[in-house]
Order: structure tokens, then sequence, then C-alpha cells
């Protein structure tokens, strides 16, 4: 069972499968099937779905919002959140001069056995990837189903 970390970055490619601008949408939805599969668990901090929905009240009509948001919740996701994720959050937000929501999608995969985030944001990937347990979308390499 793979444990991943999704954070925003990737999870708007799952609704934005139309947009001509959105890069490595392939692994993202690829990523989202073996969710449903069961063949990969989504550990998440407690902001992800509210800052999903922010995007997705902003870019889309009001019916294709709500609809979005509730497939979004309809995913099989596990919410964690503990003293010592926000302590870690903080930490790598000062030393990587970086925003604390996206350091709590870090600091949740290094506090989950065996998870790994999974960030499109290349910016982020650069500062962090010394830290470890983060991978770029495109790169990531999900077993093929049988």
């Amino acid at each position: 069972m793979i444990r991943c970390v999704v954070d925003a970055s990737v999870a708007i490619k799952w609704f934005f499968q139309a947009a001509d601008d959105e890069d490595d949408l392939e692994p993202a939805i690829a990523l989202l099937r073996a969710n449903q599969d069961g063949g990969v668990l989504f550990f998440q901090p407690p902001h992800f779905m509210a800052e999903v929905a922010a995007v997705l009240a902003r870019k889309k009509p009001l019916d294709q919002a709500r609809a979005d948001v509730n497939d979004l919740l309809d995913l099989d996701l596990r919410r964690v959140e503990s003293t010592a994720i926000y302590m870690t959050a903080c930490d790598l937000a000062i030393r990587l001069n970086h925003h604390l929501f996206d350091t709590l999608y870090h600091a949740v995969a290094l506090h989950t056995t065996e998870a790994t985030l999974v960030t499109a944001d290349r910016r982020y990937f650069d500062k962090a990837r010394p830290v470890g347990q983060v991978v770029l979308l495109g790169g990531l390499n999900l077993p093929q189903p049988e």
C-alpha cells in the first residue's frame, strides 16, 4: 500500500482536466484513480479541503464548484494533525522561508510512516527536496495495476 500526502497543487488538477495550461495531468489522474482503487492511501492536513474548495469556488461557476467539492468530500482521505506536525511545519516554514500551509503537507508526510508528499509546486519541491519524503508529481512512479 502506497501512502501519499497530496497538496492542493496536485488536487486542483483533478478538477481542471480540460484546462490547456495544466501540466502533468496524467500522473495526477493516475494518483487519484490509484486512491479510488485502494492502492494509494491519502493522508492530509486539516486545511486541505478548505484550500482546494477555495480555488474551486474562485475559478468555477457555483454549480460546478459545488459538485466538485462534493466529489472532493467523497474521497478516501485520512485527516492528520498533531502538535508535532504543527511544530515541524513551523520549523520547515522558517528554515525554507516558505508558507506554512505548504509546509503542513510536508510535515504530515514526515510524521506518517512511509508517506511521501506529492507536489506539483516546483518552487517548494526545490527548497524541500533535501528534507526528504517529497516528490514532484511529474516524477511520481506508481506501480501499474495488474
